[in-house]
């Protein structure tokens, strides 16, 4: 089966839990890994657990096994929660967080230029958009699939 012939709300359905935590995993290490490098590094309780979720992986198309027995990512996907972030340097980030960080700033520097004649309704949307950002890009961290 080819990753074409894979229905997408397929891969949205079984890509959850551990099995999201073992495909970010991966995709985090950006080298092929072992079972049991997945299990310790997870802290799933047998090796049976981190198989069982790889082999997920392997039935989906995003995963394959090397001849050493290692498994790498062959296909990146965004579904469900993923969707919200962007992989920078490795890692894992809110798409969200440059909007907060582009609105703090955008605030800080208003602050700066006009603070002798601040205009109480541009500094309420400046603060407004900020604070609205940043608690969104909080609760999407906080439902990130792995720690």
């Amino acid at each position: 089966m080819s990753k074409d012939d894979l229905p997408a709300d397929r891969v949205e359905d079984q890509l959850k839990g551990k099995t999201l935590q073992v495909y970010m995993y991966m995709i985090r290490r950006k080298e092929p890994v072992g079972v049991r490098e997945v299990q310790r590094d997870l802290s799933f309780s047998s090796p049976s657990v981190a198989q069982y979720h790889i082999d997920k992986l392997v039935e989906l198309v995003l995963v394959e096994q090397d001849e050493h027995g290692r498994y790498y990512v062959i296909q990146k996907v965004q579904v469900g929660v993923l969707q919200a972030f962007v992989n920078v340097g490795g890692r894992a980030v809110p798409r969200l967080l440059f909007f907060a960080a582009f609105f703090t700033t955008m605030l800080a520097a208003y602050l700066v230029v006009n603070f002798e004649r601040l205009d109480v309704f541009a500094l309420g949307f400046a603060v407004a958009g900020a604070v609205a950002f940043w608690a969104e890009t909080i609760r999407v961290w906080l439902k990130r699939p792995i720690s």
